[in-house]
């Protein structure tokens, strides 16, 4: 690293105070990353409290700090889709952490896709006065990492929506937020470590592709110079210099995606000019999102490459879902088929999804053996937005209570659950359950953790 990149990076630190530990390790793995050290963090985007854990108990076990992040159509000032507004994403965490004594002053807060995301439908003026109220929030609530996505075309935008809206409008609204972010700290968190921004947005919609495609191009190395020129220069325009220093992170498209039934792996030698690019900006890393289900070497040789933060959601609650089905899979051969006490966990989902289907019937495309199909098991994992239903809650608690009442057998555990098994005859967990969910779960975050240089 040359000496201004190293200036820069010492000014980051500085700015933050000294009592945030968690983002000077967090600054400290960028630098690292950027001198070609291979180390980055994954960034948990699930608001699920099984797989929270699951990630807490990883991050626990690695002595690592957390990202959690919640997005802006999870989390905001009307309750987003969770219910939950900022302050109470965040008591929600911190609660966790409790549970498992993890220390919350390692786990690092973010916003993601914060601006008018959730209401395009709206007039650019009314979505984005309710993009600085959701700014403020997050700020007010502690959010430290803020991913500042102005990238959506809004109901009065003009232009072609096939394209990009224009870079001069993205960097205008970005700079306008990230100036509610500055003054919502002054206000609210003034002797608290400043924010951390990111910019810039992935070319796909957040959460998987909606229709099956036969490549994905990587973000251009021009298309990110003109990103990053046009958003610096704004900033510097609007007295957000000392911001900019705190920019550390630009999200882009580095070929990876995933949809109902396909994944798209990372292709090295196709993004390296974007890979070789990024260290011509003072400081910055990229962010890669829609990371679920890539290989662990192409999560390794994404850190690798700069990709320095690694998003992952859906993949997460795939998993979860997959040890759920396996865990009643275990109950019908433990009970039998006929039994009435059966949790007919399945039959539960698959209810809810019916009655309640605005969370999918956009997104899953096809005739009705296809639907029931992409219900199940789509990789973009819809049915996440239904374990908190009412339904679907009670035919899991009953799951579990019946595992906990008939003891797994060990060969039928090894069927169904055979890395688990391993795990039980080493004396590493037990065939509680809970346990089982999240050793599964920790399947993927063990990938990451690894690709990130947390644990070997």
């Amino acid at each position: 690293m040359n000496s201004s990149h190293k200036s820069n990076l010492t000014t980051i630190t500085n700015t933050i105070q000294e009592e945030s530990c968690v983002v000077d390790i967090f600054l400290d793995l960028i630098s690292e990353n950027r001198r070609g050290i291979k180390k980055g963090l994954y960034s948990v985007c699930s608001a699920n409290s099984d797989v929270l854990i699951a990630c807490i108990m990883q991050a626990k076990a690695d002595n690592s700090i957390l990202l959690i992040e919640s997005t802006s159509n999870q989390v905001d000032q009307f309750g987003g889709y969770t219910g939950m507004k900022p302050a109470d994403f965040v008591s929600y965490v911190y609660s966790l952490c409790n549970t498992i004594g993890f220390p919350k002053n390692k786990v690092l807060l973010g916003g993601d896709h914060l601006g008018p995301n959730a209401w395009q439908h709206l007039p650019a003026q009314e979505a984005m006065s309710n993009a600085k109220v959701l700014i403020e929030e997050y700020i007010k609530a502690g959010y430290l990492k803020i991913h500042l996505d102005t990238s959506m075309y809004c109901k009065d935008d003009a232009g072609d929506r096939k394209n990009p809206l224009d870079d001069n409008i993205v960097a205008e609204r970005t700079s306008f937020l990230c100036k509610v972010a500055e003054e919502a700290w002054e206000k609210y968190q003034q002797g608290n470590p400043k924010p951390i921004y990111i910019v810039g947005t992935e070319v796909p919609v957040p959460g998987g592709a909606q229709e099956k495609e036969d490549e994905i191009i990587p973000t251009s190395p021009k298309a990110l110079t003109q990103t990053v020129d046009s958003i610096k220069y704004s900033f510097s325009q609007t007295g957000l210099s000392d911001a900019w220093t705190r920019v550390i992170g630009v999200v882009v498209q580095p070929g990876v995606e995933f949809g109902d039934d396909q994944v798209f792996q990372y292709q090295r030698k196709n993004a390296a000019g974007l890979s070789k690019t990024i260290t011509k900006f003072d400081t910055l890393v990229y962010e890669a999102h829609s990371t679920d289900y890539q290989t662990e070497s192409n999560l390794k040789a994404l850190v690798e490459d700069h990709f320095c933060i690694l998003k992952v959601g859906p993949w997460l609650t795939f998993a979860y879902r997959e040890a759920l089905f396996a865990l009643e899979a275990m109950e019908i051969e433990i009970l039998g088929k006929d039994n009435p006490n059966l949790s007919k966990l399945r039959d539960a989902i698959e209810k809810s999804m019916l009655e309640e289907p605005r969370y999918w019937e956009k997104y899953y495309l096809g005739d009705e053996k296809l639907k029931l199909f992409k219900r199940k098991y789509s990789f973009s994992d819809r049915l996440r937005y239904y374990w908190p239903m009412v339904e679907v809650d009670a035919a899991r608690n009953r799951l579990f209570d019946n595992l906990k009442k008939y003891r797994i057998p060990p060969s039928v555990l090894s069927q169904y659950m055979p890395v688990q098994f391993n795990q039980v005859c080493e004396g590493l967990i037990t065939t509680s359950p809970k346990e089982l969910v999240y050793s599964y779960i920790q399947i993927v975050t063990g990938k990451y953790s690894r690709a990130c240089g947390l644990s070997s």
